[in-house]
């Protein structure tokens, strides 16, 4: 998967994007960084890495089961950051809103604002509000693909 393209969309080689942060090698540094690899952990089916980057607060007992189940059942086929909103480098706190394509039988959208929290230099996922779907400029591709 070295010379393919990120799943996150970055347009960057998967091994020089989030390559490093899935195999370890390396910590994502800002909330987006983090955002696009938790999408290419779901893209991928890595359970142990969305649960270490996910709050140990916000850990539930069955979280595996409720992952391995949603990994499952889901096509991941898409994500477009829509804004980040993270301060200086040292802030703790960041925001990023995305729109997902996926497919559960049918072709979803999931739009979310997402919250990120940096502890001791690692950031985690806290979590997200769920918005209104987005729709396409006048002329631009619909998200189903359908043109």
């Amino acid at each position: 998967m070295s010379r393919e393209l990120c799943p996150c969309g970055s347009k960057k080689s998967y091994q020089y994007c989030c390559g490093m942060y899935l195999t370890g090698k390396k910590h994502p540094e800002t909330a987006e960084k983090l955002m696009r690899s938790r999408y290419t952990a779901f893209y991928q089916g890595n359970i142990d890495y969305l649960i270490a980057t996910l709050h140990p607060d916000r850990r539930k007992s069955d979280e595996r089961t409720e992952l391995t189940n949603s990994i499952n059942n889901t096509q991941w086929l898409g994500l477009t950051i829509i804004d980040t909103k993270q301060g200086k480098k040292n802030d703790a706190i960041g925001y990023v809103e995305f729109e997902a394509i996926y497919q559960v039988n049918e072709l979803r959208q999931l739009h979310e604002r997402s919250k990120f929290i940096k502890i001791n230099g690692k950031w985690f996922y806290i979590d997200g509000d769920i918005l209104p779907g987005t729709t396409p400029k006048r002329n631009a591709p619909c998200w189903c693909g359908s043109g």
